[in-house]
């Protein structure tokens, strides 16, 4: 009588993608099996980011006019307050990555994350709607003497917004990619195939966002009034909120397995303490008990960075619990895969850091391509009096991205994959590789056009800038999405999230040196007599032709660097021998990046 009822109760936990336990033979473990439902539970996850991007890219990006206009704040006030936001919301994802991988997995991360984006949006449209949370309207017949600033209690009502969203970018942005990909089964051709499309089409939803948030958002908040421009994100957020919770049945939520930072210290800490043991002469001599986890992969040894080897080798200080496979004390001894844990961490950082230079370049595009714009004409033609927006021209590069990606996705990828057999179409070195060859290009292609706009005595037509923005556009596509699918598939299964945050701290260090970068050129060029450095506010009476070529030298070097990183690095390999047998985890990431598993002494090509 109670089959039916039984059979209903099951079929509803696999609606839910829910995790079940099943006897790996002996009954002594149990192997969580997850009901990977792949594209099903795509329209929940892309539409969630999606409006998330919509609610919260435009309003930031005109937050200082908003700062200005309605808070009357001065403008270099203002710039600082919302570079210590934007530094802060991108360093805060490394908080939200640790807390994600280490306590409460990235479904519970995200649902936290959003709801909070939700709750500083809100906070952040009654500060506009509300006349008691800002400063009265100024009298523009008064003079700007006569604009009263910010109190103390509209400051607190702006900071707490402010907070809010904070909150919400440190859970979002390191988790929302890693959460997509969890819902492909990496064990399977098809889903791996599915990873690398989603790696893809999730860059087209973030750009096709990128260019509604820069056009009609901005447009209702300066042309209409802010009340309703800061109202539509707010809602399209709440959507964001409610489309992710309908897709709460259909979920992969793998569980975080404890802090993958602290196994790091204890390596480190580990190797320290023996640094004066000589070499390990094989690995037999390394500690090596039966590898446990289910979600975090057997990782092959690897005989790079061997001084951290020491740190799994025992002495007679080591002693092991009863079970005998436990340490004592595990800031003294540690595993070979703990170690190889902290090898894979120690190979990203070269190649990551060469990501910070590229960025760097594709930064200081985006700032002065605005202001060589202002000096162009803007007209779509001869007799249009309509003016493009100087700060819509990154519209350009946004749309080359966004037309390229379905491009490169369904027909460039299996076109090459019929020449180089890989799954990928070509390696995520080789394309990151690209990426970066591209962002030279697109500085010597920016210094050509600034050149010869500086030689003509007639206005240049302002549709000279799009070749530069639309190289820049297809080098993000390459470099960028590259980087993000590289860090995901490289760094261990329990730090997923970590790669999404390395992402983020990649674009904050690029701002800051880009800030350096700017300070010190201004500092170099200028001339003892008074004469106008290269980045003058005034173009026609700067060389910003010179400093895109000092640009492009920059990313040239570091495309060398880059090379000699992608040759020397060595792909994550998973243990073909691993306890179970099964070898359900063996080089299911290495065949994304390497085309074929490598052993431990191989390099990967660039």
């Amino acid at each position: 009588m109670d089959a039916e009822p039984r059979r209903q109760q099951q079929e509803e936990e696999e609606e839910e993608g829910t995790t079940k336990e099943q006897d790996s033979g002996n009954g002594a473990d149990a192997e969580p099996v997850h009901n990977h439902r792949g594209w099903k539970a795509m329209p929940y996850v892309i539409g969630n980011e999606t409006f998330e991007k919509l609610g919260t890219i435009g309003t930031l990006s005109n937050m200082l006019v908003y700062l200005t206009t309605v808070y009357h704040m001065q403008s270099v006030s203002a710039a600082t307050l919302l570079n210590v936001f934007s530094g802060t919301s991108n360093l805060a994802t490394v908080l939200g990555a640790f807390v994600s991988d280490t306590y409460l997995g990235r479904y519970t991360t995200i649902a936290i994350s959003i709801i909070a984006s939700f709750l500083g949006m809100l906070l952040l449209t009654l500060t506009a709607a509300l006349p008691s949370l800002h400063p009265p309207t100024c009298n523009a017949s008064k003079g700007q003497q006569q604009c009263q600033g910010p109190s103390a209690s509209h400051f607190a009502a702006l900071l707490a917004s402010f907070f809010f969203l904070v909150v919400g970018a440190s859970g979002v942005r390191p988790c929302s990619l890693a959460f997509g990909a969890d819902q492909f089964d990496p064990r399977t051709a098809d889903g791996r195939r599915g990873i690398a499309s989603f790696f893809n089409w999730y860059y087209f939803t973030f750009t096709i966002a990128i260019m509604l948030s820069a056009t009609v958002i901005i447009y209702l908040q300066s042309n209409v009034n802010w009340a309703l421009g800061l109202a539509v994100p707010a809602v399209l957020m709440g959507i964001s909120c409610v489309v992710f919770f309908m897709g709460t049945r259909l979920y992969v939520r793998v569980r975080p397995e404890g802090s993958p930072l602290t196994s790091f210290a204890q390596v480190l800490v580990a190797a320290a303490r023996k640094r004066h043991l000589r070499r390990a002469r094989s690995v037999a001599e390394l500690f090596d008990p039966p590898h446990r986890s289910k979600l975090v992969s057997k990782l092959a040894y690897t005989d790079q960075f061997t001084c951290l080897d020491k740190a799994a080798m025992r002495t007679p200080e080591d002693a092991l619990c009863s079970d005998e496979k436990t340490p004592v004390n595990q800031w003294r001894l540690c595993t070979i895969q703990q170690v190889e844990e902290v090898k894979c961490l120690a190979r990203i950082i070269p190649v990551w850091s060469s990501g910070i230079v590229y960025f760097v370049v594709l930064t200081q595009l985006g700032t002065y391509v605005v202001l060589q714009a202002a000096q162009t004409d803007r007209r779509i033609s001869s007799a249009s009096s309509f003016e493009i927006p100087q700060g819509s021209f990154i519209v350009f590069s946004m749309l080359s991205l966004t037309l390229w990606i379905p491009v490169y996705d369904r027909l460039v990828v299996p076109a090459l994959r019929r020449f180089t057999k890989h799954e990928g179409g070509i390696t995520l070195l080789q394309r990151i590789g690209v990426g970066l060859a591209l962002s030279v290009a697109t500085m010597l292609v920016s210094a050509a056009v600034e050149h010869r706009r500086r030689r003509r005595t007639a206005m240049t037509s302002c549709f000279w800038l799009v070749p530069q923005l639309l190289l820049a556009g297809l080098s993000e596509a390459f470099g960028g999405i590259g980087q993000l699918e590289f860090f995901y598939r490289q760094f261990p299964e329990n730090m997923r999230s970590v790669a999404g945050a390395l992402y983020c701290l990649g674009f904050a260090l690029a701002s800051y040196a880009s800030g350096v970068m700017v300070t010190v050129v201004h500092r170099a060029t200028r001339g003892r007599d008074g004469e106008p450095d290269w980045l003058a506010q005034d173009l026609d009476q700067g060389r910003v032709d010179l400093f895109y070529l000092v640009t492009a030298t920059i990313a040239a070097v570091n495309l060398v660097y880059f090379v000699v990183c992608a040759r020397w690095y060595r792909s994550k390999e998973s243990d073909d021998n691993d306890d179970d047998g099964d070898g359900s985890h063996a080089g299911d990431d290495v065949e994304l990046v390497e085309g074929r598993p490598q052993k431990s002494a191989s390099s990967a090509p660039v």
